[in-house]
């Protein structure tokens, strides 16, 4: 993989994190995933989140990290 789809990539996953947050606050959204409001900002903002983060993110919303980090598939994950 080229790093200009890598940049291509990271540029969208703010985008999906917004989308997963939905109509949620980024304060009550950071409470249910048990991070800091801030961090949900950064990340939405472009910086780079944390893997503990991501897998958090992936397993309470039920989100697929194919979709979440490459924008492939579904974005839920079949139960």
């Amino acid at each position: 993989m080229s790093r200009t789809s890598v940049r291509r990539l990271k540029k969208k996953l703010p985008e999906r994190i917004a989308e997963i947050r939905g109509e949620r606050s980024q304060r009550q959204f950071a409470r249910e995933l048990g991070v800091f409001q801030q961090n949900v900002n950064r990340y939405e903002n472009g910086t780079t989140p944390h893997t503990d983060f991501l897998l958090t993110l992936a397993t309470e919303e039920n989100v697929s990290l194919d979709w979440l980090l490459l924008g492939r598939g579904r974005m839920r994950r079949s139960r």
